[in-house]
């Protein structure tokens, strides 16, 4: 019996390490995706992250148009837009106007939460220094809350329909994003989640569906078999489509491998126990520094829900997550961390990486 072959894609953070600059950490991500390109990965997905000196992953649309001008073959696209930090018809123009550049090779994935801190959050909503937001009759206003209303407008205005908007009661007009295209970016308009609700959600409105894996490590078998199992045809889509993510890293032997994953591990402990975020530390001696006895702990266990090893250990592994979840893409976040003497301008070891399970998936 033929095994079906694994889809491999990739999300990135773009990960700011050491002494790099964002510049640096740009240039790397660039390569990354030219490599990607270059070696048949399938997407490579960009992530919404704000006031995080971490990652440099802050606006999709505007790192895409600059990441993807030398590829010619791999989708672009968003892993994802956190919807409630933008005005859908803002969000729509963007990625008509990346479909304009990049033809059907984009992809619009779309996520609900704030990817932020509080206090970031209520700045990118334009609400710092007022407090709680409220509406004219005094009611808490929560973008989350219009969610699903905001991922309809979306695909309304992406699609030759256009959206019905109502001004002041009486006057009635049809808006549709510019520019206008031949083919329509709401045919690759992607749900993200990682609970129950977003894969319901996606299922309802008959989109594709992305689980969070890399960022929730559970509860993806529950949330695809709902999304598999409440699926309605619509417009937007007639069968379910649906992959998941998951942290990755990969080298020649698994000691290396473990060596290069403790940067990432330490930085997300330091996420999980709410220590402030700086840039990731280098492998080595930098990141043995700054891991605590509890820093150690979280990571260990973090640890247990990534992939890493050797390369065929991890394409072992990226076969059984996805036979675990019905799939057969899994996007995965390469993590390996940098050595202190490489060119800030690369990511040597993220490379690797996809240099080694292309070798031995594809």
């Amino acid at each position: 019996m033929t095994e079906t072959p694994l889809k491999l894609s990739i999300l990135d953070l773009v990960p700011v390490r050491g002494e790099q600059t964002t510049s640096d950490a740009l240039r790397a991500s660039k390569s990354f995706v030219e490599k990607a390109d270059a070696l048949g990965y399938t997407r490579y997905w960009v992530a919404e992250h704000h006031n995080m000196p971490a990652i440099a992953s802050s606006h999709p649309a505007v790192e895409l148009m600059h990441l993807g001008q030398n590829t010619s073959r791999i989708r672009l696209g968003s892993g994802g837009v956190m919807l409630p930090n933008h005005a859908p018809y803002s969000v729509a123009e963007q990625f008509s106007l990346l479909a304009a550049v990049y033809g059907d090779r984009i992809d619009l994935g779309i996520g609900r939460a704030p990817g932020t801190d509080p206090f970031t959050r209520m700045a990118m909503w334009g609400h710092l220094g007022e407090g709680q937001v409220v509406n004219r009759e005094g009611q808490p206003i929560d973008p989350v809350e219009n969610f699903p209303q905001h991922v309809m407008d979306i695909l309304r205005l992406l699609g030759p329909e256009g959206l019905d908007v109502e001004l002041f009661g009486d006057r009635k007009h049809t808006l549709r994003a510019t520019p206008k295209l031949d083919v329509s970016p709401a045919a690759q308009v992607w749900l993200l989640g990682s609970s129950n609700y977003s894969s319901q959600l996606a299922a309802v409105l008959g989109l594709p569906y992305v689980f969070a894996n890399h960022f929730a490590g559970r509860g993806a078998q529950q949330a695809m078999q709902l999304y598999r199992d409440q699926f309605e045809a619509t417009q937007f889509g007639r069968q379910p489509r649906s992959f998941m993510t998951a942290n990755v890293v990969v080298a020649e032997t698994e000691e290396e491998a473990w060596n290069l994953a403790q940067p990432f591990l330490y930085q997300m402990a330091n996420l999980r126990v709410g220590a402030p975020m700086r840039s990731m530390p280098t492998v080595g001696r930098e990141t043995d520094e700054v891991m605590s006895a509890g820093h150690r702990a979280v990571a260990d266990k973090l640890a247990q829900t990534y992939i890493i090893g050797t390369p065929t250990d991890a394409a072992r592994q990226l076969r059984e997550l996805a036979a675990e979840g019905g799939v057969d893409e899994v996007m995965m976040q390469a993590v390996a961390g940098g050595y202190p003497d490489e060119d800030l301008r690369t990511s040597v070891a993220r490379e690797r990486t996809l240099e080694l399970l292309a070798e031995e998936l594809f």
